[in-house]
């Protein structure tokens, strides 16, 4: 079935709206639980109003074209982050799975956006691409603090579990 390149932006721009709801709804959620990793909350932290700005931008990018986000794909995608992150839970070692989840997760954004622009440019969007390598350059960022995050608090994990004291939230 051939589809119109139009109709490949408005649901890659619509996809990844999705996809950046669910990691602002995890966030959230995951700051929480961490007093015990204040400098994993603290990256939390500082991403979550970057993500609402990368939100903003997509949600102007489909307002250019004359189209909203899917509330469908919205509530999916966040009832599979909550599945998600109620599975970590269960599980144990849910401080650890979310670091790591949530470094892989900004290579998904990035991988994202990259193919975005791409596909941006094709349907003659190619204005609204300016916004989408910020949020490239944003998620390099974050990723790049997830990564200077893994062995800290893996070391703080190992040390709470191992003296008895509450290592997950």
């Amino acid at each position: 079935m051939a589809s119109d390149i139009n109709s490949i932006y408005v649901t890659a721009l619509r996809n990844i709206r999705a996809l950046e709801k669910q990691g602002l709804e995890q966030m959230e959620r995951q700051v929480s639980g961490l007093e015990n990793y204040p400098e994993y909350a603290a990256v939390l932290k500082a991403h979550i109003p970057t993500t609402k700005g990368q939100l903003d931008r997509l949600d102007a990018a489909l307002k250019a074209i004359g189209e909203s986000g899917s509330s469908l794909k919205e509530t999916v995608a966040g009832i599979v982050g909550t599945v998600g992150a109620a599975v970590h839970a269960a599980t144990g070692d849910e401080t650890l799975k979310n670091l790591y989840a949530g470094y892989a997760y900004q290579y998904d954004q990035i991988a994202a956006y990259r193919s975005l622009i791409v596909i941006a440019e094709a349907a003659g969007q190619g204005a609204q691409a300016s916004g989408f390598r910020t949020s490239i350059e944003e998620e390099k960022k974050a990723a790049e603090a997830i990564d200077r995050l893994i062995e800290p608090v893996t070391k703080t994990y190992l040390t709470r579990e191992t003296s008895g004291q509450k290592a997950d939230s």
